[in-house]
């Protein structure tokens, strides 16, 4: 089950939550609910340490 990576909140079946790959390294999954996008809530890539969104 997918979970924000921002707040931990479960996605399944919420509506505006996206899916990508880190912008840096490509390799981990970053998942974010329509919230955190909305308050653009940073998140950090656990492969690569990342810190988004810029």
């Amino acid at each position: 089950m997918d979970t924000c990576i921002s707040c931990k909140t479960k996605i399944t079946n919420l509506r505006g939550t996206v899916s990508f790959k880190c912008p840096k390294c490509g390799k981990h999954e970053i998942v974010r609910c329509a919230q955190c996008r909305k308050i653009v809530s940073k998140y950090t890539c656990p492969e690569c340490g990342f810190i988004g969104p810029n």
